[in-house]
């Protein structure tokens, strides 16, 4: 660990539901759920007045629909997250030449590689940061935890969520980790804790009692030994900048273990079209796909196909996987999964002959224009000749309901069309596999 707290962790808050609520003003202190609208959808980000009653992200769309019925279910607008990531970043680099971008919504950042740092300018620098956000992105707001170590600031993220800050001054890391419920240690899900409950262990003071050998015959030795270390706050791993890319991946640690196939096709699904958009993004394929899964009992299983060429398609990418995962038994549940491509290379040659109409089309950016979409989804942007710029609230039997706002207005009407309407028309999004 550092001498000085100059590691800070940054968490945008609830950032879909937070974007549609920023663009949306009709939604804005109401419940919002993004993510997978059908039947087999999955929540991917909750707003904090959904989280009140019971819904967070992994939860089938179904149960998060009981839970909270009241709430507007969006299928998500990729173009509008990507964007707001990208300022967010570029403030952060503005800070620092090292920051480690983890995913859209958050980044550690080395404020000490600044070289006219200052530890006891730690608060401006962060109520500067935080500010600029919020200004830059139309009121975004961001958790920030501030300490020695990357552990440690990432746990003092959480500490004040939302919109809050934490710096855990050096040398007290031990005394804030100690009374923790052990769960604040990343990599602590709650098959986990439930094995730590048994031998009578609920808070981190409780987990440095045994010994380094003691919880790896409990735990496994890479986990057992993890956690003897993070439990005494040791950690000095570098913030590390971006790299060349060798690989493209994206996993989710569930908040509750999952053992049911369909749910777990389902997020594979909605992996594979990340990362198909990101492959896309950059110019690459790939051509051996990757499935990571951790067990009940954390531990974690990896396996992989090579393809006969490279590909950035999602729908082979999702059937890739989902073979992988037919092969094993989840009975018990996985609190883990990810998808990932490696072999990459800057050019694709998928099959000649295979079918293009089911393509994972929707994770690329489609142009501004008029053209009607096939599928209309709660939360997309629309423009209508007349009325201007709004988003649908909901379609069915031949009919879109759209209500004409923007973030730049007040809550606007609501007008129903014509699915065939040609003077509607779809704006630039994305969706969640639905």
């Amino acid at each position: 660990m550092r001498s000085t707290a100059s590691i800070m962790h940054l968490d945008l808050d609830a950032f879909f539901a937070s974007v549609e609520q920023r663009d949306k003003p009709s939604l804005r202190g109401r419940p919002v759920i993004v993510g997978g609208i059908g039947p087999r959808g999955v929540v991917a980000t909750a707003s904090y007045e959904a989280r009140v009653h019971g819904v967070r992200s992994a939860m089938r769309t179904a149960e998060a629909r009981a839970r909270c019925p009241h709430a507007a279910f969006l299928g998500g607008r990729f173009d509008a997250y990507r964007e707001a990531s990208r300022i967010v970043m570029e403030r952060l680099r503005e800070e620092s030449e090292l920051i480690e971008p983890l995913s859209l919504d958050e980044a550690f950042v080395d404020l000490a590689a600044d070289p006219d740092f200052d530890p006891g300018e730690v608060e401006r620098i962060v109520a500067g940061i935080r500010a600029d956000i919020a200004d830059l992105t139309g009121g975004l707001t961001a958790s920030v935890g501030i300490a020695s170590s990357k552990l440690m600031a990432k746990i003092a993220s959480e500490i004040n969520k939302p919109d809050g800050v934490f710096i855990v001054q050096p040398g007290t890391e031990a005394d804030v980790l100690g009374p923790m419920q052990a769960t604040a240690i990343p990599g602590v899900g709650p098959a986990t804790a439930e094995r730590l409950r048994r031998v009578g262990i609920l808070t981190v003071e409780d987990l440095r009692s045994p010994s380094e050998d003691e919880l790896t015959r409990l735990l496994g030795q890479s986990s057992g030994r993890s956690l003897h270390r993070m439990a005494r706050a040791d950690d000095d791993r570098p913030v590390m900048s971006s790299r060349e890319t060798k690989s493209v991946s994206v996993e989710d640690t569930f908040e509750q273990d999952i053992s049911d196939r369909v749910q777990l096709e389902s997020i594979i699904e909605r992996m594979a079209r990340s990362v198909s958009g990101r492959l896309r993004k950059n110019g690459l394929s790939g051509r051996t796909v990757t499935l990571k899964m951790r067990h009940h009992d954390f531990e974690t299983h990896t396996r992989s196909s090579t393809l006969p060429n490279p590909t950035d398609n999602a729908r082979i990418l999702a059937a890739t996987a989902r073979g992988l995962l037919a092969g094993e038994d989840i009975s018990n549940g996985l609190r883990l999964l990810g998808v990932g491509v490696s072999g990459l290379a800057d050019w694709v040659q998928d099959d000649l002959f295979a079918a293009d109409e089911d393509d994972d089309v929707e994770d690329e950016p489609i142009e501004q224009s008029l053209i009607r979409p096939t599928r209309w989804y709660p939360g997309m942007d629309v423009h209508h000749d007349s009325h201007g710029d709004g988003w649908v609230w909901g379609s069915g039997l031949g009919r879109v309901t759209v209500r004409f706002e923007t973030r730049w207005t007040p809550p606007g009407p609501v007008h129903t069309f014509r699915a065939e309407d040609p003077a509607l028309g779809a704006g630039h999004t994305g969706t969640f596999e639905a």
